[in-house]
C-alpha cells in the first residue's frame, strides 16, 4: 500500500481502480476541497469519466475514514469537522506523539536524524514558494516519520491517520495561509532529537499541538464551490478500467 504522508497506512491502495479514491484523499487533505465543499456525483463522474455508481462506492468509503459525509437527500461533502472534534484530533496526538518520545530517542539512529534534516529542509522551502500542498505533506511526513523511528507500526500507522484528519481541521478554522505546522517548530524539535533529550523533547512537541490549536479560529465561514475538472483533470479512468 501506498500513504499519502509516505508510509503504509489503510487510506490508500494500489488497485488500478482505486486512483480515484486516493486522487479525492489527497484533494481533501491537500486542501484543494476544502470542508463543506459538496461532491456531487455527476460532476465528479464526469470529471473522472466513470459512473456515477463507481462515484457512490468512492464516496462510501471516504465516509468510512471520516474524510467525506453523506447525508440523506443532501449528497455528500467534505467532511467538517466542528471545534470539539478539532480540538480532539490534536489532544490525541499530543497523548500519543508525546509519550512516545522515549522510544523514538531511544532507537534514533544517524540516518533518521539525516532523513528528518532532509524533509524539514523540504518543508522550509515550500513554505517559502508557498506551495501549499508540499507544506501540507511535509508537514504531515515530520510527525509520521519521526514517530516511525521509534518501531511501534501500530502507533505510527495512527498518527499516520490522525495527521489526515487534521488536515481537515487546520482547512476548515486555520488562517488563509496555514498549511501543516510552523516548520520553524519542526527545526526545533529536530535539534531536541539530536541531543536525544526526550523529556524535553516531549515538552516541546505538547507545546506545539498547543500552540496549533490556539492558531485555529473556529468561526464558520464558507469557501468557494471546486472545479473538479481542473482538480481532476488528466485523472480520468481510461474505459477499459471504467468503475
Amino acid at each position: 500500500m501506498t500513504s499519502w504522508s509516505g508510509l503504509n497506512t489503510a487510506y490508500f491502495t494500489e488497485d488500478k481502480d482505486d486512483h480515484i479514491y486516493n486522487a479525492l484523499v489527497r484533494s481533501i487533505v491537500e486542501h484543494q476541497l476544502l470542508p463543506g465543499n459538496k461532491l456531487p456525483e455527476e460532476a465528479l463522474a464526469e470529471a473522472f469519466s466513470v459512473s456515477r455508481t463507481g462515484i457512490r462506492r468512492v464516496l462510501q468509503r471516504l465516509a468510512a475514514v471520516q474524510l467525506v459525509t453523506l447525508l440523506p437527500k443532501r449528497g455528500a461533502h467534505v467532511t467538517l469537522p466542528d471545534a470539539e472534534e478539532s480540538r480532539s484530533v490534536f489532544t490525541t496526538r499530543k497523548i500519543l506523539e508525546c509519550a512516545n518520545m522515549v522510544e523514538v530517542v531511544a532507537h534514533c539512529q544517524p540516518p533518521h536524524l539525516a532523513a528528518m534534516k532532509k524533509i524539514v529542509s523540504e518543508e522550509k522551502r515550500a513554505h517559502d514558494d508557498r506551495n501549499g500542498p508540499a507544506a501540507i505533506r511535509l508537514s504531515a511526513a515530520f510527525h509520521v516519520q519521526l514517530q516511525a523511528i521509534s518501531g511501534n507500526k501500530v502507533l505510527t500507522e495512527t498518527v499516520s491517520q490522525l495527521t489526515l484528519r487534521s488536515s481537515l481541521a487546520i482547512a476548515a478554522w486555520g488562517a488563509p495561509w496555514q498549511q501543516g505546522c510552523r516548520c520553524h517548530d519542526h527545526d526545533d524539535l529536530l535539534l531536541l532529537l539530536k541531543k536525544r533529550d526526550s523529556a524535553a523533547l516531549a515538552d516541546s512537541m505538547a507545546q506545539h499541538f498547543d500552540a496549533i490549536v490556539a492558531s485555529l479560529r473556529f468561526e464558520n465561514s464558507e469557501g468557494p464551490v471546486p472545479d473538479f475538472a481542473q482538480i481532476f483533470a488528466g485523472a480520468a479512468v481510461h474505459k477499459e478500467v471504467q468503475l
